[in-house]
Formats: structure tokens, C-alpha cells, sequence
């Protein structure tokens, strides 16, 4: 891979990084403090707080370089936990989907040697 192409791949993850990040404190925001009431009609009111700060800490693991494999490994059990939670509520799972599949490309972007065979 040619230097200009590495450079491309870096910005393109370091963007959807700030992008997924942006998305998650948002939505761990409205778990806090602007829509509780949505939880409590998936009968997670209980939870909320446990999994807003969760969902805090896990997209800061994964925007910075030393701990984006422990973020990635997190913000994947929690898009599995919300794609499961759509599918008992009969919501579509594809937006919880698209969000998994972008952790990923993004993880995917910014360390590729991860995925080389040694």
C-alpha cells in the first residue's frame, strides 16, 4: 500500500472514530438526561445509568490509539446487546447494524496490521 493510500485510511478512520464517538456520548446523553423515558418502555429504566456510562466509557476506549482494541471489543458486545434488544421489541436492526459494521471498518482503518497474518 502506497504511502498516499495509508494516509487516506488513516484520516477516513480517524473521522468515522470522531463521528462513532459523537454518536455515542450523544446517545448516552439522552440515556442521562434527555429521553430516560425510552428506556423505561424497553424496560431498562433500572439500567440506564449503568449503560449510558458504559456506553461513555467504551467510546472513549475506542477513540484513542492505546485502547481502540478494548473499545472496539466493547462497543461490539453493546451493538450486540442493542441489535438483540430491537429484535425482541420488533424494531429493525438496521441502524444498530450499520453502527456495528462502522466500529469495525473503523478499527479496521486505523490498525490494520491487526488483521495481518504474522
Amino acid at each position: 500500500m502506497t504511502p498516499k493510500v495509508e494516509k487516506i485510511h488513516k484520516i477516513a478512520g480517524w473521522v468515522i472514530a470522531g463521528l462513532l464517538t459523537a454518536l455515542y456520548l450523544f446517545s448516552a446523553s439522552g440515556k442521562l438526561f434527555l429521553h430516560p423515558e425510552q428506556m423505561e418502555q424497553m424496560n431498562l429504566g433500572d439500567w440506564r445509568i449503568i449503560i449510558a456510562l458504559g456506553e461513555i466509557t467504551s467510546a472513549l476506549l475506542y477513540l484513542f490509539p492505546k485502547t481502540n482494541r478494548f473499545g472496539t471489543l466493547l462497543l461490539s458486545s453493546y451493538m450486540g446487546g442493542a441489535i438483540i434488544i430491537h429484535m425482541t421489541g420488533g424494531m429493525s436492526i438496521i441502524m444498530p447494524s450499520a453502527v456495528l459494521i462502522l466500529v469495525w471498518v473503523g478499527f479496521y482503518l486505523r490498525t490494520p496490521d491487526f488483521f495481518k497474518i504474522k
